[in-house]
């Protein structure tokens, strides 16, 4: 009897545990972002059509390409700093974001289609292997990397793989073929460029990018310039493009004291995020100055708007980007990725740093472009003067366009940058730093540090004949530049070489030697100290 009703009410219990269980798997899609466990949605058009161009279309037709193109048109239709990324730049993508990479340790340029190894990281693999400046590496592995024209997609893939893999180089050095094997490893790619004291009183950190390892490289520099007795910071965020917002709010907690309000997000299907000071910082007390300019974006408008709301720090040069939106990254199927903005960032007074985007990506980009030709006129274009904010100290503040200097820094409207454009893509500069270096290698290694080079070196004709040859190399008139453009272009060529001399620490100590940004900062804390 007993078996009778357990086989009569065995298949309504399985009926009602499987119904119980679709039911609970249809609630939970919800919170299961991209992973639908249950779904009766029907296709949409964009799902049908490609299904027909699949199934019924006349000829052969690449899906893969249709499919990006797709999604590039629908979220062309949002906003600039949504984007996707796809799998073959993923990879290079999310190496920036972490600080380093897994290669052989060098920096290189291709010079008359040959691979000049233009630096070689301390200690690094290519280093440890006999690696030198100056070398052309002529094979690795089973790749020819000069004499080809090879792209940088292939050397990179090339030089690039996994953690301890070995590749073979033939590489050309005083006109004698040499081989030897490198170990790949980790590769730091550091986001702090310089720190050291201008002066006696005053210290200054560069910082290029926010990754996740910026917090660690800042701290000990701040630490080290703190024990030379620096009793105001100068931190330049200049082209600095920004990435973690985390590593921004770290190093403003450093700066800030109490328990202030850095930053807060909000989004439609975000709530309100707060980000405060969490502890005592190593600089609460000291002067502080912040470099920004057009380039200026995303986490450095972060810091700096946290600085001037607090009234904590002068904020010196030209208006920001004008980035206020966060993104958060979504690995797709394809192992492509989906960076999406999903809320966006406001200043502790509640100023929203985001530029209008409403007429396109591409006018939202020319905006940047524009402010060089309006000058100081441009410092307050796109700014939302309907809210008006103030700060404790009386300051008068607006949102919605960057954060605006407090001191403008304009550029010169007699050089001709144009010109110092072209050389730029072009690389005739820095291609001069190396070769130069490479032909006055005795000479250029008597000074012993960036601060030597950069009081004792001065540019001749010598220097200047040989800049004029390469620039024509490279199809670039400079002759009949204006004596202005030639002071320009002689102090770029010097710091071309410096950079060459002592990498980044060199090329900042260079660059800051006759700054006006730094000249101007150094005027405004001499009356603090």
């Amino acid at each position: 009897m007993t078996t009778k009703k357990i086989n009569i009410w065995l298949p309504l219990l399985f009926s009602i545990t499987m119904i119980v269980g679709m039911f609970f798997g249809y609630k939970m899609r919800d919170t299961m972002p991209g992973k639908k466990f249950f779904s009766i949605q029907k296709a949409n058009a964009v799902q049908e059509i490609a299904d027909l161009l699949n199934s019924r279309y006349v000829d052969k037709v690449d899906m893969q390409n249709l499919t990006d193109t797709a999604i590039q048109a629908i979220l062309s239709k949002l906003d600039p700093h949504t984007v996707h990324i796809p799998a073959k730049e993923l990879e290079g993508i999310n190496d920036d974001i972490k600080g380093s990479f897994v290669g052989i340790g060098i920096m290189y340029n291709m010079l008359a289609d040959s691979l000049n190894v233009i630096q070689v990281v301390a200690n690094g693999p290519a280093e440890k292997a006999g690696v030198q400046v100056g070398d052309i590496i002529i094979k690795a592995g089973d790749s020819v990397l000069s004499g080809n024209k090879s792209t940088t997609a292939k050397i990179t893939s090339t030089l690039h793989g996994s953690n301890k893999s070995t590749i073979a180089l033939s590489i050309l050095r005083n006109k004698t073929l040499v081989s030897t094997t490198v170990t790949r490893g980790s590769i730091a790619v550091p986001s702090i460029d310089a720190h050291y004291m201008i002066d006696a009183k005053t210290g200054y950190i560069k910082i290029n990018r926010f990754t996740t390892q910026t917090y660690k490289e800042f701290m000990p520099c701040l630490m080290e310039l703190k024990k030379q007795n620096m009793q105001s910071l100068v931190l330049d965020l200049r082209d600095n493009g920004g990435g973690i917002l985390d590593e921004a709010i770290e190093i403003a907690d450093e700066l800030l004291a109490g328990d202030k309000l850095i930053t807060y997000t909000e989004g439609l299907h975000t709530p309100k995020k707060e980000y405060r000071c969490r502890r005592d910082g190593q600089f609460e007390t000291g002067n502080v100055v912040v470099l920004a300019d057009e380039g200026s974006a995303s986490a450095s408008e972060v810091l700096m708007g946290a600085l001037q709301d607090w009234d904590r720090a002068k904020i010196i040069g030209r208006r920001s980007f004008g980035k206020g939106l966060v993104q958060e990254q979504y690995d797709l199927s394809d192992k492509s990725a989906l960076r999406l903005t999903v809320a966006r960032y406001y200043t502790p007074l509640g100023r929203s740093i985001q530029r209008s985007y409403k007429n396109g990506s591409k006018s939202y980009y020319e905006d940047v472009s524009k402010r060089f030709v309006h000058g100081s006129i441009a410092d307050s274009l796109n700014n939302d003067t309907t809210k008006l904010y103030t700060t404790k100290a009386g300051k008068k503040l607006f949102g919605g366009g960057g954060i605006s200097p407090d001191y403008f820094i304009q550029l010169d409207s007699n050089i001709n940058y144009k010109l110092s454009y072209k050389l730029l893509l072009k690389g005739t500069i820095g291609d001069l730093g190396y070769q130069y270096y490479l032909q006055n290698k005795a000479t250029l290694n008597q000074y012993k540090n960036a601060n030597d080079f950069v009081n004792q070196f001065t540019i001749t004709n010598k220097e200047w004949d040989f800049f004029t040859t390469l620039a024509k190399q490279d199809s670039i008139d400079v002759n009949g530049i204006t004596a202005k453009e030639k002071i320009y272009l002689s102090s770029n060529i010097k710091n071309a070489i410096a950079r060459q001399l002592f990498k980044a620490q060199g090329l900042a100590i260079a660059e800051n030697k006759d700054d006006k940004a730094i000249l101007k900062a150094l005027e405004i804390l001499k009356y603090k100290n």
